[in-house]
């Protein structure tokens, strides 16, 4: 329970469906947030960043027959979405396969922020958000904490959200609102996985102390850790050879155990008392279906003791078997 709003252990991350760097068809989309469904996944996250609105249309479409009280949504402020000047184009640049019809505009004012709910919500179809994350102000951290979270602060009290948070690629700025504000939770993405633990110097030990709860999101790191081969990505860009090289030797070390680097990147992050969800972008039923299979998969504990052993944990990351 994260500020009175139930989160599910494995969630459902709505950046695919709003097109992120290939198409995908709205029965295809529909398709992975029943798949999600069947799966037992009742949280489900999105933003107006997210093709440029399209994630939320399509989110909510896909909810709008479901009871409401059965799962929860967060969406995201931050960015406004006000219309092209001009028509044509598309929204490539920020990683989106979708027509520039609009054009974001960083906004985290108190107004700005009630601007941005409502446009949500209007996409969405619904009449209130269970969360509500700031998204991304690395650069108007200031602004966001003296105007929007206020603005979220009495959204929350008002009952129009159940909870608040922040949402980063980054560990130290919401560590700070941790320390510095009363929010709910925090989804980072990135920052705490198989390759990347830093969110275990600061953000985490916060968390833990005062009581809050974790979404961690890019389990994957973008894709190095699903598929780790030439080529592969990590956090969006081409992957170094040294962290190829030591995905390799996690994956190697992981089917010696009988599990899939897949399971095992999944899994990893629930060894931290903090964390409450693994949130994991879903575009088709077929990547639904197979993160929920992955979940499920044990992974024993040898396994852990063995990438500590190759050096490839630190012997002060908690794992699962741990907590």
């Amino acid at each position: 329970m994260t500020g009175g709003v139930e989160l599910t252990g494995v969630s459902f991350g709505g950046a695919a469906i709003g097109n992120l760097f290939t198409p995908v068809g709205d029965e295809e989309a529909a398709g992975a947030v029943d798949a999600a469904w069947r799966a037992g996944v009742r949280y489900f996250d999105t933003a107006p960043h997210y093709g440029l609105g399209l994630s939320e249309r399509r989110l909510g479409a896909a909810l709008r027959s479901r009871p409401r009280d059965e799962y929860i949504v967060s969406t995201k402020v931050g960015r406004l979405l006000e219309p092209a000047d001009t028509a044509g184009g598309d929204d490539m640049a920020h990683g989106f396969a979708v027509p520039a019809t609009h054009r974001r505009v960083w906004d985290f004012t108190a107004d700005g922020i009630r601007r941005s709910v409502e446009a949500s919500l209007t996409r969405l179809g619904l009449d209130r958000v269970d969360l509500l994350y700031l998204h991304d102000p690395d650069d108007h951290v200031r602004q966001a904490l003296d105007e929007a979270y206020p603005a979220l602060e009495r959204m929350r009290d008002e009952g129009v959200v159940g909870a608040i948070g922040i949402g980063m690629n980054q560990a130290a700025v919401p560590a700070r609102f941790l320390r510095e504000t009363d929010i709910d939770v925090v989804l980072l993405a990135g920052r705490y996985t198989l390759l990347d633990q830093s969110a275990l110097a600061e953000l985490l030990p916060e968390a833990e102390h005062r009581g809050k709860k974790v979404v961690i999101g890019g389990v994957f790191n973008s894709g190095l850790l699903a598929d780790p081969r030439p080529g592969a990505t990590y956090d969006y860009t081409a992957a170094p050879n040294a962290l190829l090289e030591r995905a390799l030797r996690i994956r190697d070390i992981a089917q010696r155990h009988g599990v899939p680097l897949r399971a095992a990147a999944l899994r990893f992050p629930f060894g931290h008392p903090a964390v409450a969800s693994v949130l994991v972008g879903m575009r088709t039923a077929a990547e639904a279906d197979d993160a929920a299979s992955m979940l499920s998969r044990p992974v024993p504990s040898a396994l852990w003791r063995a990438l500590r052993a190759a050096g490839l944990l630190p012997d002060d990351v908690p794992t699962p078997e741990e907590t």
